[in-house]
């Protein structure tokens, strides 16, 4: 087994500053400095290096929290963000990562095979590419030491290169230098599109960290070393190409910082060791990402296994089939765009991750800190650099990564490690709750936070739907299942008080389930006890009991509630004929349900918002006992419910006449109505068995109906109707 570490230099600083040292610095820069100019040029080296920054800052100070394992930025995300992120990443920045391969050596086969004077037809450059790519295997799968060597002497060849260059002399020494682009330019944001990937290099030393004796003082030393390296060199650079070689040169000529380079072949050494590198630096990473998805089961097992020298075996051999994929088909322009996508992708997401890591996880304790600001501007720089750089690739990216992301979600991986949104949700809530606690709502914004006591019954999910319809999209469902001891002496531990199923899950429900010495009791010190600041319940909800009329824990457990200023809901369910087709609701107004009417209302707006009753008709019953006028009593009912925003029915009944008992009066107008629901009137304690009584009677003759008890915190309604 392979015990080899690597530190800060060999480990990240030179894979990574290898990778920004490229291809685009040595036949492109120049190029650049034409079309944009000297300032354009700098400000677009300025503007790629924020992007390169804050994310090198961001994972720096991530590493430096976290123990980080094997698998580079997969491994930061998906401690950080959880699996589906991390590993919709991983995966693609592993298939970007080894498809760039195949471009850096497609670089390499174009400068070696017109150096030496070889084919330059698209099969020359994949023979040769595949030659190499076939070296840099064997170099890679004979250890990683020595491969991490042989960076040193492509390095040195880079620094010969660079000091040729400058040490050079020129006979394109232009008149002016220019500062700006001229109107025959390509655009600046073209220019900086194909100078971008030149800063995406900095992440290849992370990939290394499985390999390193100390990630957490690595990582952030190579990382922003190679980073500053990179902005000085290319900075330089441009300066002495605008300096030195005047424009229409710098725009038509790839190869001119070979011609005026004191040496040219160290030039072409440099070209080679650049593009070499990179790809090496691609064998060597790409494999590591596979490998830690593999332990994490994200991906197949058979990726995680190693060779007697620790390496990554069969992820090595995935990638050189993809980069040998990439090599035969040869022109790559649209995969290279896409997976410049990835990359940047990658980057947004690792400042978003150290942005949330910081302003949420109170565990986030990071020896290297830095701004939390600078993680916000990495993440949209980031996503307005893929927007203006080309829109139909960065939603290719987005579209993938989405699909990863929904696959693991399903696929329901999990690591043994807490991922930034369970903070993030908590700091979120806990903001939530003091911006709820401190602001008095009105009924018109009325929202139901319902205590719900289902029982076990085969009828049970009818209950929790119509208390999920009640609740509405932002109310809350807690579903209590009450276990009676008698002779209780311990409680439930707290673990196995959640109860947690099917319907809870569909309809967004909270379980509860506890034991009690007696069940009215039960309900009365949970209605007194449970709920926190913010959202405290304030509504009970169960279904109507029968056979207890005469019970007198009933009554005390009914008078409590009652005490305690709860919105009462009670459920009659008719087995046979359940909600029937779910469309139609009666509601039924009298002159006493001044309280119960305005609540009734609140329950409207619910009830039409749900996709089960969403073809529900809507009618409200007013029964007039006193002869009023019938006009001005639709008139003032209609106000009440255009107030509230609802659609109804209105029909107002005369019965100041015949004096019909007004539960026949429902008896004989809602006799097929899916849902009716009337409100329970104010009476004596003591005169509960009777109401319990003719309210049974009802129905006997009636579906499915809800009976409610409005609280004081509803508004009394003048249902007088007084001139």
């Amino acid at each position: 087994m392979n015990s080899k570490k690597f530190g800060a230099f060999a480990g990240v600083f030179t894979p990574s500053v290898l990778t920004i040292l490229g291809v685009i610095m040595y036949m492109r820069l120049g190029w650049v400095v034409g079309n944009a100019g000297l300032i354009g040029t700098i400000a677009i080296v300025l503007i790629a290096h924020i992007i390169a920054v804050t994310t090198g800052l961001s994972v720096s100070s991530v590493a430096t929290d976290k123990k980080i394992g094997a698998g580079g930025i997969y491994y930061v995300l998906s401690r950080s963000m959880g699996i589906p992120i991390g590993g919709s990443i991983g995966i693609a920045l592993y298939v970007g990562t080894a498809l760039s391969i195949a471009l850096y050596l497609i670089g390499f086969a174009e400068s070696f095979n017109g150096y030496f004077g070889f084919g330059l037809t698209i099969n020359d450059f994949r023979i040769t590419g595949t030659i190499a790519l076939v070296a840099l295997t064997i170099l890679a799968l004979i250890s990683t030491s020595v491969a991490m060597k042989a960076q040193f002497f492509i390095l040195a060849a880079i620094i010969v290169s660079l000091l040729s260059i400058f040490f050079g002399t020129s006979e394109f020494v232009p008149e002016t230098v220019q500062l700006f682009s001229t109107e025959s330019s390509m655009s600046l944001e073209v220019v900086f599109a194909i100078f971008f990937p030149a800063v995406t290099g900095f992440t290849a030393g992370i990939a290394m960290s499985g390999d390193l004796e100390n990630p957490k003082k690595s990582i952030p030393a190579g990382t922003l070393y190679a980073i500053a390296v990179g902005l000085i060199v290319y900075i330089a650079l441009a300066i002495f190409i605008s300096l030195k070689i005047d424009t229409a040169t710098l725009k038509n000529d790839y190869n001119i910082l070979m011609k005026i380079a004191l040496f040219a072949p160290a030039v072409v050494a440099g070209i080679w060791g650049a593009t070499l590198s990179s790809a090496l630096g691609g064998i060597l990473g790409a494999p590591r990402i596979l490998q830690a998805m593999s332990l994490d089961k994200v991906t197949p097992k058979i990726f995680g296994k190693t060779n007697k020298k620790n390496e990554p075996i069969n992820a090595l051999l995935l990638v050189f089939v993809l980069a040998e994929i990439g090599i035969l088909i040869g022109e790559l322009d649209v995969i290279a765009r896409v997976v410049s996508m990835f990359y940047l992708t990658a980057y947004g997401f690792i400042n978003i991750s150290y942005f949330l890591e910081s302003w949420a996880n109170p565990d986030f304790q990071p020896t290297f800190k830095i701004k939390r600001w600078i993680g916000l501007l990495g993440f949209f720089a980031s996503f307005a650099v893929m927007f203006k750089l080309d829109m139909i690739a960065m939603f290719g990216a987005f579209i993938v990564v989405g699909l990863l992301h929904y696959w693991l979600q399903k696929k329901q991986v999990t690591i043994h490690e807490n991922d930034v949104w369970h903070s993030v949700w908590g700091k979120i809530v806990s903001k939530g709750l003091k911006k709820i606690e401190g602001k008095k709502t009105d009924n018109l914004t009325w929202i139901p936070n319902i205590i719900l006591f289902s029982g076990q019954s085969e009828h049970q999910k009818y209950l929790l739907q119509l208390s999920k319809t009640i609740s509405g999209k932002t109310g809350i469902v807690t579903n209590f299942n009450l276990i009676v001891d008698k002779n209780l002496k311990r409680p439930l531990k707290k673990s196995d008080q959640i109860t947690r199923n099917d319907i809870f899950t569909e309809l967004d429900i909270f379980g509860r389930q506890i034991k009690v010495n007696n069940f009215y009791d039960g309900i009365t010190n949970i209605a007194s006890i449970f709920g926190f600041s913010g959202v405290e319940p304030n509504t009970i909800m169960m279904g109507w009991p029968k056979g207890i009329e005469n019970s007198n824990q009933y009554a005390d457990m009914t008078a409590n509630l009652l005490h305690l200023d709860y919105n009462l809901l009670y459920l009659d369910f008719d087995h046979e004929v359940k909600f029937g087709d779910y469309k139609t609701v009666d509601f039924w107004w009298r002159e006493t349900d001044s309280k119960n009417a305005e609540m009734m209302l609140n329950i409207a707006r619910f009830i039409l918002e749900s996709p089960r009753w969403k073809d529900t008709s809507i009618r409200v019953l007013f029964v007039n006992n006193s002869n009023k006028n019938e006009k001005l009593i639709r008139l003032k009912i209609t106000e009440l419910v255009e107030n509230l925003r609802v659609i109804v029915t209105i029909n107002i009944i005369n019965n100041a006449v015949e004096q019909i008992p007004f539960y026949e009066i429902i008896a004989k107008h809602s006799v097929k109505t899916n849902l009716t629901i009337i409100g329970i009137p104010n009476y004596k304690i003591e005169k509960q068995a009777e109401y319990v009584l003719k309210t049974n009677y009802l129905f006997e003759t009636i579906g499915s109906t809800l009976l409610i008890k409005a609280s004081n915190n509803f508004n009394v309604l003048d249902l007088n109707f007084n001139v």
